[in-house]
């Protein structure tokens, strides 16, 4: 694996792993011991206060120093190192909260000492002051950092919230007004707020609760926890006055709030030893929440128990009622349990679709045979590298004479060979990234300060290459021409390739095992393709251009069906040129179409001379190549009716061939092919599978043969992807009523393969190479291997 993989699989690896919570052990403080002793002692004094009367203000003095405390531990864990800055802001609104209960402890108790209210009472300003420090707490527990809830997630939320609230109003209504008389001596302002308070106090509870179990972003959850029945306690603290209406010198608050505030200084000790921990990313789970119900059931039992004691008829109604809400709870659980099973499901297809679309981003961005990045991963990483000012180098290496082993051994020990070499340019390239473009062409992308320093490191990395490789049990020595471009500031990843791809073209004209870099002179390589075009054009006029003819076979008897025209430059100088040197030229300058209405005009004068020498055993057709460009010139089908007519030549035994890019944007280039279609003469799809392979073109193409290419029907021997595309091609043209010619068919043992799943016609190397007309008529006057097509 090279570098950047790596460092991205690392990524990838610790997202997934989420990291593992490691919190520092309990440890004692003086904020922990200072407020465990107010804690005890107010205790004690309202141990001693339920025996006899005792002074009120000693216990408020205590309450107040727990306030400060617990205020103090959340002010250091905001600002405690490593803290989050989400944590840190949730713990400050939590220090103002306790802020705002503590002023209306102040409150609370100047009232009481100056009569202004019973020490069990309230008055205005002190609600308002609790009512406003809970408020806080509520606030920073919305502004805690997680997943954003959906507006769904808010209604069943606030509906959760409705039904804890009811839930303690009906409670705290119920205890009021069993001791009301005795107790509020008619003081409604301060029962209400009472109850008003308890109820914040267990919503409070609830809803860290709730943020604790779905989410707690950069928070501690046991901190959560501990908050949460922080809020319980205070929720008690406002419900249990009524109670200790028998006793009026005492007071819940000052009672509850210091072990309110200790479990506080608890909590925020428990986030600071988790300050810089990662937080563990559970994954979401639906699951109902347990409170509402909880709530309900305990408003049930209520019920019942005070139906019971008022009797009468009242009882049957309140059991009557406590089962419909039963009943409908198991309803609802019911549903619930349904939908979990089915959100289950649908999160298994997810992850089904999921792992599926990231085996597609795999294979788009990576070589099916050597698993290396391809060219739009290269490009990508160059891209990056590049924009982000690192200086890089790009490579290009070309494996020499590549073609000869694959002939000579087979695509086989080819295919192992590629994948050898790509595990050997792994192992020598260290950090660099290592990219396969197609066929025996690899690349390299590395820090290089400049060309020197490049060509140094390339030379190890070539050096290391002609060491043997295994390739299916040969033992293969290669040697490697190599490009080298050297990244500039303001520079492309696009130009940066195209330089090594110069590069590496002057480093093979310069011979074997060559490494080169880039020099802006080489750029005269399109100069020299302009005079390719030049003398391209001289060939034209003086008859140096042949005409080769490879045949088309019957796979069942070996029987010539029909001939592929193929175009060849015999050159004074140079001899014969391939066409794929000089077939680019004429495609950027426009010569492809003077050049291939020639080759059309010799192929159907050929194949009429072949229909009067040989009668009833000539050829069926003669397929002629038509370029992109060609197609979109205007009159193309006219030119191939003149071209008919003057050979003497029927329709019928014509054929063009296109390829999918010619004709799949549809335009000029599809309608004069329709046109074609009408004269008679028949349509081919050339190297059907690598271009655009649009079925939608089958319908709208006047198709007659598709024309399966050459990379599919090499490895069609092996089990794998490239069989059952064939197999699948074969499937597509016998059901919509075509031919389907396998190309490049080289053994025999591919001839049989094709046999098996079901072709009737191949062209390749087994049957015969381009050769010269004269050729051709020999063969065609041996019978046995002439004939005529089965449809």
């Amino acid at each position: 694996m090279t570098e950047p993989a790596r460092l991205v699989h690392e990524r990838r690896a610790g997202a997934d792993l989420g990291g593992v919570e490691t919190v520092g052990a309990l440890r004692s403080t003086r904020l922990l011991v200072g407020a465990s002793l107010v804690a005890v002692l107010a205790e004690a004094w309202f141990a001693v206060g339920l025996a006899r009367p005792t002074p009120a203000m000693l216990s408020w003095v205590a309450m107040l120093f727990a306030i400060g405390l617990a205020v103090t531990a959340c002010v250091q864990t905001s600002r405690a190192p490593g803290i989050a800055p989400g944590a840190g802001r949730f713990w400050w609104h939590v220090a103002l909260g306790m802020s705002l209960i503590g002023l209306g402890a102040v409150s609370n108790g100047v009232d009481t000492w100056r009569g202004i209210v019973k020490p069990q009472h309230i008055g205005t300003l002190t609600a308002g002051f609790y009512i406003a420090g809970l408020a806080m707490l509520l606030w920073a527990m919305v502004r805690i950092p997680g997943h954003r809830r959906s507006r769904g997630e808010w209604l069943r939320f606030g509906l959760d919230s409705a039904t804890v609230v009811v839930a303690v109003l009906t409670f705290a209504w119920h205890f009021v007004l069993r001791n009301w008389h005795e107790w509020s001596g008619g003081n409604v302002t301060g029962a209400r707020a009472l109850m008003a308070l308890g109820t914040c106090g267990a919503v409070c509870a609830f809803a860290f609760v709730k943020v604790a179990f779905t989410g707690t972003g950069p928070l501690d959850r046991r901190a959560l926890y501990l908050l949460a029945s922080a809020g319980g306690a205070g929720a008690l603290g406002g419900a249990m006055s009524p109670l200790l209406a028998g006793r009026p010198w005492l007071n819940g608050t000052p009672i509850v709030l210091p072990l309110t505030c200790l479990v506080l200084c608890f909590a925020a000790d428990r986030q600071r030893r988790a300050a810089g921990v990662p937080v563990p990313v559970p994954a979401r789970r639906k699951r109902p929440g347990c409170v509402p119900y909880v709530a309900v059931s305990a408003t049930c039992v209520l019920l019942l128990v005070d139906a019971d004691l008022s009797g009468g008829d009242i009882l049957g109604v309140a059991v009557g009622t406590v089962v419909l809400v039963l009943l409908v709870a198991a309803r609802q659980a019911t549903a619930l349990r349904d939908n979990a099973e089915l959100v289950h499901s649908l999160d298994g297809r997810l992850r089904e679709v999921v792992e599926y679309q990231e085996t597609l981003a795999w294979q788009a961005t990576h070589d099916a045979l050597t698993n290396l990045p391809n060219r739009r991963l290269l490009t990508q990483y160059t891209s990056e590298a590049l924009e982000h000012g690192d200086r890089v180098a790009v490579a290009l290496v070309d494996i020499d004479d590549f073609k000869e082993i694959n002939d000579d051994l087979g695509h086989g020990t080819g295919d192992a060979l590629l994948t050898a070499i790509a595990a050997r340019l792994g192992e020598l390239a260290g950090g660099a990234l290592v990219a396969r473009l197609g066929g025996d062409e690899y690349a390299l992308v590395f820090p290089a300060a400049d060309a020197p320093a490049a060509l140094r490191f390339l030379g190890a990395v070539a050096a290391g290459l002609r060491r043997p490789l295994d390739a299916a049990g040969h033992a293969l020595v290669v040697e490697a021409s190599v490009g080298i471009a050297v990244g500039e500031p303001g520079l492309g990843a696009a130009e940066l390739l195209r330089r090594a791809d110069v590069a590496m073209y002057a480093a093979k004209e310069q011979g074997k095992g060559r490494q080169v870099a880039y020099d802006p002179a080489m750029d005269q390589r399109g100069a020299e393709q302009a005079r390719i075009a030049a003398e391209l054009r001289t060939a034209l006029d003086t008859g140096q251009l042949r005409v080769f003819y490879q045949p088309i076979v019957r796979l069942g008897d070996g029987g010539v069906v029909g001939v592929e025209a193929l175009v060849r430059w015999e050159h004074p100088e140079r001899g014969m040129i391939r066409p794929d040197l000089f077939i680019p030229a004429a495609e950027r300058t426009g010569l492809i179409v003077p050049l291939g209405q020639w080759v059309l005009a010799t192929a159907c004068r050929q194949a009429a001379q072949w229909r009067r020498e040989l009668g009833p055993d000539a050829l069926a057709y003669v397929s002629v190549n038509v370029s992109p460009r060609q197609l979109r010139e205007t009159g193309f089908a006219t030119r191939v009716r003149d071209e008919l007519r003057a050979a003497g030549l029927a329709p019928a035994c014509l054929m063009v061939e296109v390829t999918e890019t010619a004709v799949f944007d549809g335009g000029s280039g599809l309608d004069e092919l329709h046109e074609v279609k009408r004269l008679g003469v028949q349509v081919a799809l050339d190297d059907f599978g690598t271009g655009h392979s649009s079925l939608g073109l089958l319908r709208t193409c006047p198709v007659d043969v598709l024309k399966v290419d050459k990379s599919f029907v090499d490895n069609v021997t092996a089990a794998g992807e490239h069989s059952v595309i064939a197999d699948a091609l074969i499937g597509i043209a016998d059901g919509l009523k075509l031919r389907a010619v396998a190309e490049g068919v080289e053994t025999e043992a591919q001839a049989v393969a094709l046999r098996a799943l079901g072709y009737h016609y191949a062209q390749g190397y087994l049957y015969g190479r381009p050769a010269p007309a004269a050729q051709l008529t020999a063969l065609g006057r041996d019978r046995e291997r002439f004939g005529a097509p089965a449809r």
